[in-house]
C-alpha cells in the first residue's frame, strides 16, 4: 500500500514539559530495555490507563532499534493482552517499494536529530560499515522513527530513557543532545532522568545526570 501521508515532525507544545502520559511512556521505555517480563506487564497495565495507546504501540515498535528484537517481541506480547484494540490489519512498513521515501524521511529525521553533527555521523559510520550507515537511515529513522503516530520530541525522550537505562553513555550523549536538537527543554529531560531513577541501577543513573550537565555546561 503506497503511504500518501505527508510526514512533518515536530515538537508537541506538551513536550516542553513532562505531563504524565509522556513520563509513563519514559518509564515502559526504561522497563522494556532492562525489565522482566513481570516488570514489562506491570508497566504494560499502566500504560493502557494513562497513555495513548497509539503512543505506547509506538514506544513499543521503535524498541527494537535500541533494545532488540527479543525484546520488542516480548513487551509487544504483554501490549497486546491490555491493549484496547488488536494489532493493525496492515501496516506501511510491510511496502517494499516505499524504500526511497523511507531514505528520504530517514535522513531528514537523523538531520534534525544530530544537527550540526549529521555529516560528521554517517562518514563515521560508514567507515564501521556502510550497511549501518544504510540501515541507520532507512530503517531506523526512515521506517521507525520517522513514523508520524509519536513525534519526535516524545520518541527522543524515550530513546534517552532506554539508553539510560542500559548504560549505553555514547548513545545516551547523542540522544541526550537531540532531544534538545528537536526543542525538548532541558528541564524536561530533567525530569525523564528523574522519572526513571527508581527503575535504573544508581550508577548508570549518575553517569546519566553527569552526561547531561556536561552537554549543558552545567
Amino acid at each position: 500500500m503506497k503511504s500518501s501521508a505527508t510526514y512533518v515532525q515536530s515538537v508537541s507544545p506538551d513536550a516542553s514539559r513532562l505531563d504524565d502520559a509522556t513520563r509513563l511512556l519514559v518509564r515502559l521505555s526504561a522497563v522494556i530495555a532492562t525489565g522482566d517480563e513481570a516488570a514489562i506487564r506491570r508497566w504494560m497495565a499502566r500504560a493502557a490507563r494513562v497513555a495513548p495507546p497509539a503512543h505506547v504501540e509506538e514506544v513499543v515498535l521503535q524498541s527494537y532499534l535500541f533494545c532488540g528484537f527479543p525484546r520488542a517481541l516480548n513487551a509487544a506480547r504483554e501490549w497486546r493482552r491490555v491493549a484496547p484494540s488488536p494489532a493493525p490489519a496492515s501496516d506501511e512498513a510491510e511496502d517494499v517499494t516505499l524504500g526511497a521515501e523511507w531514505r528520504e524521511r530517514g535522513e531528514r529525521t537523523l538531520a534534525m536529530v544530530y544537527g550540526d553533527m549529521y555529516e560528521k555521523l554517517r562518514l563515521n559510520v560508514r567507515d564501521l560499515h556502510p550497511a549501518l550507515d544504510a540501515w541507520m537511515v532507512v530503517d531506523g529513522y526512515g521506517k521507525v522513527l520517522s513514523r508520524p503516530a509519536l513525534d519526535l520530541a516524545r520518541r527522543e525522550l524515550c530513546i534517552v530513557a532506554a539508553c539510560a537505562a542500559m548504560g549505553q553513555d555514547r548513545q545516551l550523549h547523542s540522544h541526550l543532545r537531540g532531544a534538545l536538537n528537536v526543542g525538548v527543554a532541558p528541564e524536561t529531560l530533567r525530569e525523564a532522568l528523574d522519572a526513571i531513577v527508581e527503575l535504573v541501577p544508581a550508577p548508570r543513573m549518575q553517569s546519566a545526570r553527569l552526561l547531561l550537565a556536561r552537554i549543558l555546561g552545567k
